[in-house]
């Protein structure tokens, strides 16, 4: 039986030399890779109090709502600047290379819900943190982060500290 490490393609030497780029469409791709990868993370909550599911653009959607749906949770999306229709919050933060804003609907969250926050991984935890800061300024408690893959190399867990965080995958480099 393939684990989920086994699904996930890496290219060497992207975006750029030395970078072990670990490409997750593959998993997305092969239809026993994407249900072991919802299942999996599924599982790592099944014991996680939470009322509502957020996932970020795009990503985000591709994996929490599964998992909203098969437990039967509101799905909250959280999307880049200028893409929502209705009244939002926003929060900017830093990437890598430049700046990014992120914005939710100001009435996707009540005050005092619990939150699953969903992605597909972590990294330098810049986006990560984004996401809890727009859930908090609602009122929302983060339960918990759940992602597909951490790079536990780029100290994202770090970042996020006090925050319940799980994964279906680490890599322990870059």
């Amino acid at each position: 039986m393939k684990e989920l490490k086994d699904y996930v393609r890496t290219i060497p030497n992207f975006p750029e030399e030395g970078i072990m780029f670990r490409d997750i469409t593959t998993v997305m791709q092969d239809p026993d890779g994407l249900k072991l990868a919802i299942d999996t993370m599924q599982d790592l909550v099944k014991d996680l109090d939470f009322d509502v599911v957020v996932g970020a653009e795009s990503r985000g959607f591709i994996f929490g709502t599964p998992i909203a749906y098969n437990l039967h949770k509101p799905f909250v999306l959280i999307r880049k600047k200028g893409k929502l229709p209705a009244e939002t919050v926003s929060i900017d933060y830093d990437l890598e290379y430049g700046k990014a804003t992120l914005e939710m609907h100001k009435d996707s969250i009540k005050p005092g819900q619990k939150v699953l926050i969903v992605d597909d991984l972590i990294a330098t935890g810049g986006t990560t943190e984004a996401m809890i800061k727009l859930v908090e300024s609602l009122g929302g408690e983060v339960a918990g982060v759940l992602v597909m893959m951490e790079l536990a190399g780029l100290n994202g867990r770090a970042k996020i500290a006090g925050y319940r965080l799980d994964s279906a995958v680490t890599y322990e480099g870059k």
